[in-house]
């Protein structure tokens, strides 16, 4: 039985689910952790992968509903120690799982989870090598902005991963049916070069007032109006500019400038 308070709507179109494992540029020795497995419907496409062509690999899923859980552990017996299923919570689960960069993370996103599931993984320490989640279209296309339309959850992802849309998956793909389409997107960590604490405590400011100016929204953050005007203009951003004209370069560069 589906709980819906899980958010669950399980992807069944095996041509999606097949863009999903290519996106995922499956190697040799990789772990897998897929994220809310469902019925196994992405599983099973990543494990026949192992068996065929990707020896000395492993998948690892974690699955909050128990039923499930059972279910697919069951089900899995026969690739033998290639599939671990654990029941419990990825936003807990995942800190202390991923323990190296060889593990790449993949999973069809309930919705009321991909902010909180975005933040867990932006806070790991060590970072997968690689993401391919299937999210909101609507989300992923805020992620994966770029000036004009650079926003809060953009500035937040981009940080540490770049973003990519490998493509959209229509809400008729899915069991039972959405209301919204979805997309599939890759994220592809990147070394952070910058003090973190610093930046997202410049970002919050910046992108809490979209619409006013950025020598608006900043000001509070230097000693007076006049002081955020010249770091402005010291690093080439106009006193005018909006925050969804900036890009992430130089974001970070307002981070440098205002937390001295």
């Amino acid at each position: 039985m589906i709980k819906k308070n899980l958010g669950q709507n399980f992807l069944t179109d095996k041509n999606k689910i097949r863009e999903i494992a290519r996106a995922l540029e499956l190697k040799n020795g990789d772990t897998v952790v897929e994220i809310g497995p469902g019925h196994g419907e992405i599983t099973r496409i990543i494990v026949e992968n192992f068996k065929s062509q990707i020896p000395n690999s492993k998948l690892i899923a974690i699955e909050k509903d128990e039923a499930l859980a059972d279910a697919l552990r069951n089900s899995m017996k026969t690739y033998g120690g290639s599939v671990e299923i654990i029941t419990g919570d990825a936003l807990k689960i995942l800190p202390s799982l991923i323990r190296d960069s060889d593990h790449k993370v993949v999973g069809n996103i309930p919705h009321y989870i991909t902010g909180f599931l975005l933040r867990t993984l932006g806070e790991l320490k060590i970072k997968p090598r690689l993401i391919v989640l299937a999210i909101q279209k609507e989300v992923a296309e805020r992620i994966a902005a770029e000036p004009p339309k650079m926003n809060l959850l953009a500035a937040t992802v981009q940080f540490w991963a770049e973003p990519e849309i490998i493509g959209t998956i229509s809400k008729t793909c899915f069991s039972p049916q959405p209301k919204v389409d979805s997309a599939i997107i890759k994220l592809t960590p990147r070394g952070v070069d910058a003090d973190t604490a610093k930046y997202y405590s410049v970002v919050k400011v910046l992108f809490k007032q979209p619409r006013k100016t950025v020598l608006n929204n900043l000001s509070p953050l230097a000693k007076n109006r006049e002081l955020a005007d010249e770091k402005l203009k010291k690093i080439g951003i106009e006193a005018e500019c909006r925050p969804q004209n900036l890009n992430i370069t130089q974001i970070k560069r307002l981070a440098e400038e205002f937390n001295d």
